[in-house]
């Protein structure tokens, strides 16, 4: 079938030109987003445009709408009937623009040609209270993983303080956390139903929302009332916090209440979350159980063109660069690593795409024009933990594990490759299909676990010899992120023991099929419970093992994590036993400077930290015999001038 490129009505309208192309003359929902406009399905801004359409309901976007000046992109499309749906981005809005020092990233990749300037610090904030200004009456919901991480009270690493639920700080109605497919609709659907009553000149207003919110809750919203307005009051199943004031006084109770969310985010069956905040209280609904196969794949085969709005003609937005050739074939991660958000958002149970599903998209990229027969990616937030899950159901929806993976693989979860191994043969196969990559990262410990089967784990080692010989493109990305076992215990990964055993099934598989390929270890620093002498040690292994290290970066402390709530109160959340974490910006140098054992420039100051830390030893793994006797060079002073 030939290749037909998209008309402009193809795309969900972003002008009030677009919208009269398609014959409306009032949006329902008009969605305002930090991104630039991809329509994709891997840009959330897509995927909620696309499910609120499918349901029936008429949806633009304005794409980094200017927060300056006159505002008249936040005035273009006028009041929407049902509401106002604020989506920062695909990342949180700190993380994309600042590193972990506070530092300005190199570009934007969510931005046309990666510029700084087009996204505000906090979209959430920024475009509600620019909204509530210009439209009172009209409901905001805020969405996206900004709002995910922030639907409670969170440390924020950027101000260096405990802020409440982001419904404080920012003036709108709700929070619809986590993916939007199913909370978003029906929200659609009871507003049209329980307050317009199908009446095409009318718009909703606030007290009608929260009238019929209060009514009907939505699972998978977070809203903020009254202490003595709390739906049904306190219920005898609700789980109610510590208050944010306990939390600000008391960083123990801060953690305490950190080990419930966190739970109760990744149970099948979850209880409703109160917080007290002065006088009011957050009131967090339980989340809707995991997207059923069916589910997935209709989200995913929505009428997407996959590619940016063609405002963006001659202009390069990175992320889509490194995703245009890419499919995702699920959503969810069981590893449960506590420096990661991704449970936070899309929680821990796996949601997959059918075969068929993901063949459909296949066939649509090599239908691109510059589709050269190279797929960057099979994957997902984990590449191979496609179609894995409990054996028993019944077991799962009673468990309140955070990770299924640590601190061992858990007997109930079926970790067989095979329907992996299936889908890599089947996309493979498709005409004018080549190269078929994996970009994401592989989860070594499900591919050695025993399973207890002979046939399952003769598989497994098949899967790896298969994604060595045939889906690595030259560089094989694995997260060890460590090499002390007591801090990976706290990072919630496998021993680095397990690495090793995979490094060398890696090097054999490339040494028999003659392959010159690399395995490429991603490593942390300064992450909580780590010292400066474990990350010496870690210099002196790594460097053992052969590598010089690339793919590494400094924790960042983000909300709603285990890290970071150790990082801040000084606890751990599940034990309370006291954890050491480099906070000022000496204490993170001095633990990252070991990455870089290699370089020249970083050789004296390396040798000084192991003499303090008496450490010799290391000096000698590093740098050979007689490094450790070596005097540090006294800087030359210029000549004064008489």
């Amino acid at each position: 079938m030939p290749y037909t490129p998209p008309r402009l009505t193809d795309f969900l309208p972003t002008t009030r030109r677009e919208m009269e192309m398609r014959g409306w003359e009032r949006p329902d929902v008009v969605l305002f987003s930090g991104d630039a406009y991809v329509d994709h399905p891997s840009f959330g801004m897509a995927v909620c445009g696309r499910i609120i359409e499918d349901a029936g309901f008429r949806i633009a976007i304005v794409p980094q709408p200017d927060w300056h000046g006159d505002l008249r992109d936040f005035k273009r499309l006028g009041r929407p009937r049902l509401f106002f749906l604020v989506s920062p981005g695909a990342m949180d809005s700190m993380v994309n623009k600042y590193t972990a020092a506070r530092r300005l990233r190199k570009e934007d990749a969510y931005t046309p040609d990666g510029r700084h300037d087009r996204r505000p610090e906090y979209p959430s904030i920024v475009y509600s209270q620019i909204l509530k200004r210009l439209y009172p009456d009209t409901p905001v919901l805020l969405g996206g993983i900004e709002a995910s991480l922030r639907r409670l009270t969170h440390y924020d690493y950027w101000q260096e303080r405990v802020r409440p639920c982001l419904l404080c700080d920012a003036p709108a109605d709700m929070i619809v956390y986590g993916m939007g497919e199913k909370p978003l609709p029906a929200l659609c659907h009871l507003i049209e139903d329980n307050v317009l009553h199908g009446n095409e000149d009318r718009y909703c207003t606030v007290g009608e929302f929260r009238h019929a919110v209060t009514r009907h809750p939505v699972a998978q919203t977070v809203t903020l009332y009254d202490s003595d307005a709390v739906p049904g009051g306190v219920r005898d199943d609700d789980l109610v916090l510590h208050s944010h004031e306990e939390c600000l006084a008391d960083k123990r109770k801060y953690a305490a209440n950190f080990r419930i969310i966190e739970e109760q985010s990744n149970r099948w069956q979850a209880q409703r979350i109160l917080q007290h905040v002065g006088t009011q209280c957050v009131v967090v609904n339980p989340p809707y159980p995991p997207l059923t196969t069916a589910e997935t794949d209709h989200s995913f085969d929505l009428p997407y063109t996959r590619l940016p709005h063609p405002k963006y003609r001659g202009h390069r937005i990175p992320a889509y660069d490194m995703i245009k050739h890419s499919v995702c074939l699920h959503r969810g991660c069981f590893g449960g690593c506590a420096f990661c958000t991704i449970s936070a958002h899309q929680g821990k149970f796996i949601m997959s795409r059918s075969k068929e599903s993901v063949l459909r998209e296949v066939k649509k990229i090599v239908q691109m024009p510059d589709f050269h027969g190279t797929l960057s990616d099979l994957g997902g937030p984990s590449a191979n933990m496609y179609r894995m899950g409990g054996k028993d159901l019944a077991l799962c929806k009673r468990c309140k594990r955070p990770s299924c993976a640590h601190p061992k693989v858990c007997p109930n979860l079926n970790t067989d490759h095979a329907p992996l191994l299936d889908l890599y043969r089947a996309v493979s196969a498709v005409p004018d299909v080549k190269h078929v990559y994996i970009g994401s990262g592989v989860r070594y410990d499900l591919i050695l676990h025993p399973t207890g089967s002979p046939d399952t784990d003769r598989t497994n080692r098949r899967y790896a010899e298969e994604l060595i010989c045939h889906h690595v493109s030259g560089r094989l990305k694995v997260a060890p992120e460590h090499t002390s076992d007591r801090v990976l215990g706290v990072m919630r990964k496998p021993s680095y023991d397990l690495f090793r055993d995979f490094k060398r099934l890696f090097d054999d598989v490339c040494r028999r099929h003659h392959l010159p390929y690399q395995i490429i270890p991603y490593f942390i620093s300064s992450h909580p419970g780590c010292t400066e002498e474990d990350m010496a040690e870690l210099a002196a292994l790594t460097r053992e093992a052969g590598f010089r290290l690339e793919q590494v970066q400094d924790f960042t402390p983000t909300p709603m994590t285990v890290a970071t709530t150790a990082w801040y109160s000084g606890y751990h959340p599940y034990t309370f036993q006291p954890l050491f974490s480099a906070k000022s910006p000496t204490e993170k140098e001095r633990q990252r400077m070991f990455f870089f054992w290699y370089k020249p420039e970083e050789r004296q100051r390396i040798v000084s930290a192991l003499q303090r830390l008496k450490r010799d030893d290391l000096i000698r793994r590093l740098y050979g015999r007689g490094a450790s006797q070596q005097q540090p060079q006294a800087k030359k002073r210029k000549p004064r001038r008489h």
